[in-house]
């Protein structure tokens, strides 16, 4: 597979890697990168903005795909959204020859129905959306990834082809499957703390506080609660004693 789009910003140590939700790209994170003062890499993940496809999606696919374009010797702290919540998790597990000093797992949906494991299947299978204009596309893409309103759409989101404009995100992606969220945590080799936004609908504090005594609620934030305020997050990114 071709190597993933990643951008670099920043320098300090350690380094964080920022990983963004299913149907975003890494832009999402571009406000936080600037306040946390530190070098900082920001991939887009497999199928997502401007990184290659994969053939087939998982959560350990994922992580060996953004551990594969990544040359940093660590420590490495690793921030992850909603999808990238769980790459992240996978990621500390050591499996991918990452040095993970700590892990920050935010919005992660930990509770699956057979409802939403079936809605989720049939995203995967559906071919991708034409829209007649850019605009359009930019629309539906913030909406897909729950967005709207809270700012403005990657470019690298949507592209124009033969037939009409449409999203980048690849819809086979939605079939990535449920997380175990209680191996994820009992595999990572270093600190990791769970957190949502008070009102984030996906990802419930009382869901998260079930898996980990030290899951943070953020106050008055949803699901994009990095988007939404960016110097909330910087905090949870701070080594401190666990």
């Amino acid at each position: 597979m071709e190597k993933l789009k990643l951008r670099t910003t920043g320098t300090g140590k350690p380094p964080v890697l920022l990983l963004h939700g299913l149907g975003a790209t890494g832009a999402v994170w571009d406000a936080a990168a600037g306040l946390l003062g530190r070098r900082v890499l920001i991939p887009d993940l497999p199928g997502h903005g401007g990184s290659a496809p994969l053939p087939a999606y998982s959560f350990d696919a994922l992580a060996a795909a953004v551990a594969d374009v990544l040359d940093e010797p660590g420590p490495i702290v690793i921030a992850g959204h909603s999808l990238g919540g769980v790459v992240a998790l996978e990621l500390a597990s050591g499996r991918y020859g990452l040095d993970v000093s700590r892990v920050l797992a935010l919005g992660v949906k930990v509770e699956w129905s057979d409802d939403d494991l079936a809605r989720a299947a049939a995203q995967a299978q559906r071919p991708p959306r034409l829209f007649d204009t850019r605009k359009e596309a930019e629309a539906a893409f913030l909406k897909v990834a729950g967005l709207t309103g809270l700012t403005t759409a990657d470019p690298d989101g949507v592209t124009e082809t033969p037939d009409g404009w449409r999203l980048t995100l690849d819809s086979a992606a939605f079939g990535v499957g449920r997380p175990d969220m209680p191996r994820l945590l009992a595999d990572a080799r270093c600190p990791v703390v769970l957190a949502a936004g008070e009102n984030d609908p996906m990802s419930r504090p009382e869901q998260l506080q079930a898996l980990a005594d030290n899951a943070v609620v953020l106050a008055g934030l949803g699901h994009n609660a990095h988007v939404q305020d960016p110097a909330a997050i910087v905090p949870l990114l701070t080594p401190r004693d666990d």
